[in-house]
């Protein structure tokens, strides 16, 4: 039997950044890059504020029900309503949330202590079976959970206490208390969200959760306001903003004027056209911060010629990522070698394991029209253009796609570009029948957390929500398994590299590059931080005036 490992002390000492300001173009697998000019966090507004107005670039959420929110916008809003067990920091370190304490006490068995003085939105105390039911309502199917799969080792959740919670495994799960810190560990009120029902999270159901703000509004098609909770627990983090106003603006141009006259003081991922219009703004400025994001060429469905990963290696071998960075991203990105990005482990104590495994990996390509040629011609033959997807009114997406339709061209290579609205480029993402008729999805996508192998399981393994191509190797799904279960971080970083050699050149897709997150700011509000924490962080809480 183990011993007693309190995790979130472990976990706290350990910042995933806390090496970026040594993350180099060169460790991303080469490309252009700023790291000298990333940071974590703004200086905080001492002063309240009445409202602060916030850009959703991505549109309008389609739910705000923590258990369904898989994306920028609905977190981007979520992460400020309903708090979760184990809380995010700026810097992507861990703390404690609404468990003050989180502990292996052997093997089997992650008890989580709970703070006994948190309250719901309503006034009703924060109870254990509040939070036994968040976790349980995300196996049901009637949920349509997007986190089950944390849960895959867990064989009973349960009340052990006043203030406690204890989760029973089939085996240690490294993964689980990392988990916590995510939208899977909000604690929603029992008895509000069996009465809402599957309206739960919408515009019509509403949310009870215990986060520093509180919904006031949705109105479909225009905004969704947030209203201060004056009796948030946490008086280390009680707002200074009264009311967060969020916007949908999805056309680039249009944020631009907003961010340039005032009407819109912030937006997390600032499109690089508005950052060159606003690098000069004299009512704000743009920050950049590091950031777990990959951009992605996928193929849609296992049906489509995209599929082939021979003809992906040609589409490869004729992009120029380094021009790609450099025109669509503003330089603002490094390349990418698989599907997780090396920040991602920086702070693991096995990290010198992980980066050794990735630097093996295989170079980036670079472009080689006569290799794309030699590699294409071992490919089924492509008789029909290609159908790639983009959200509408993305106009970073749109260039990058752009781009790669150009260097396809070269090769004979017909692309397609299809704008989707944003609600449907959301669900395809989990709705397979959304991405009918597509053949490549060109995706900005994110680890969510410290943890690359349950991030890589669900594109890789067998039912996993984003394997759309049914990609299926055994001994990759065993060693990923491996890396979830050991309590050893050598031997789990061990059991990722060995896997990630296997996945990394056979799984249907172009990696293109990580980009830096761009955060703009007006300069009447200050504190939020910069880095792509802020997605699983109350990041709001953080804003306060500064009198300008």
């Amino acid at each position: 039997m183990a011993a007693k490992r309190p995790v979130l002390t472990v976990l706290m000492s350990v910042g995933l950044l806390a090496t970026a300001a040594c993350t180099s173009a060169a460790t991303d697998g080469g490309g252009a890059g700023k790291p000298d000019r990333l940071t974590t966090t703004t200086v905080p507004g001492p002063d309240g504020v009445d409202r602060v107005t916030w850009a959703l670039p991505y549109g309008e959420p389609t739910t705000l029900d923590p258990a369904k929110t898989g994306d920028y916008s609905p977190q981007t809003v979520e992460a400020n309503l309903c708090d979760t067990l184990t809380r995010m920091n700026a810097d992507f370190s861990l703390s404690p949330g609404l468990a003050q304490k989180v502990t292996w006490t052997d093997d089997r068995t992650l008890v989580l202590d709970l703070r006994s003085d948190v309250a719901f939105w309503d006034g009703s105390p924060m109870t254990p079976q509040d939070v036994v039911y968040s976790l349980e309502r995300q196996r049901d199917p009637k949920t349509q959970a997007l986190y089950g799969n944390y849960l895959a080792k867990v064989t009973s959740i349960r009340a052990t206490g006043a203030h406690q919670v204890t989760l029973r495994t089939s085996a240690y799960d490294q993964t689980l208390p990392k988990a916590l810190s995510t939208s899977f560990g909000a604690v929603n009120q029992q008895a509000y969200t069996r009465k809402a029902g599957a309206a739960y999270g919408t515009a019509q159901g509403g949310l009870m959760c215990t986060g520093p703000f509180k919904v006031s509004s949705w109105k479909s098609g225009d905004s969704i306001a947030l209203q201060r909770n004056d009796a948030y627990w946490d008086p280390a983090l009680k707002p200074k903003a009264q009311r967060i106003d969020f916007t949908f603006i999805t056309n680039s141009n249009t944020l631009t004027s907003a961010l340039l006259s005032g009407d819109v003081d912030g937006t997390y991922e600032l499109p690089p056209s508005s950052a060159t219009a606003l690098a000069k703004a004299g009512n704000g400025a743009v920050h950049l911060g590091p950031s777990t994001q990959n951009v992605l060429l996928i193929p849609a469905n296992g049906r489509s010629p995209a599929a082939d990963r021979r003809l992906l290696d040609a589409l490869s071998n004729v992009i120029d990522r380094d021009a790609l960075i450099r025109n669509v991203f503003g330089g603002d990105a490094t390349t990418l070698k698989s599907l997780v990005p090396p920040l991602t482990w920086s702070g693991d104590k096995a990290a010198a394991q992980f980066d050794e495994g990735y630097t093996a990996l295989p170079a980036v390509p670079k472009p080689d029209l006569d290799r794309a040629e030699q590699l294409l011609a071992r490919a089924k033959p492509v008789t029909r253009p290609l159908v790639a997807a983009i959200p509408a009114g993305d106009q970073r997406g749109l260039q990058a796609l752009t781009f790669i339709q150009a260097a396809a061209k070269q090769l004979g290579v017909e692309i397609r570009i299809k704008q989707l609205q944003p609600t449907e480029m959301s669900s395809l993402f989990y709705d397979p029948s959304v991405r009918e008729g597509l053949d490549l999805i060109l995706t900005f996508g994110y680890v969510a957390m410290p943890d690359p192998a349950s991030y890589v399981a669900e594109s890789v393994t067998p039912g996993g929500i984003f394997n759309w191509t049914n990609y299926d190797n055994p001994e990759v799904t065993r060693l990923l398994a491996q890396a979830r279960t050991s309590s050893d971080p050598a031997a789990s970083a061990q059991a990722y590299v060995a896997a990630q050699a296997l996945f990394t050149p056979a799984t249907p897709v172009i990696y293109l590059a990580t980009t830096h997150e761009r955060m703009f700011m007006n300069q009447r509000v200050s504190g939020a931080p910069t880095s792509f924490a802020y997605l699983g962080m109350p990041w709001a809480a953080y804003l306060g005036g500064t009198g300008k």
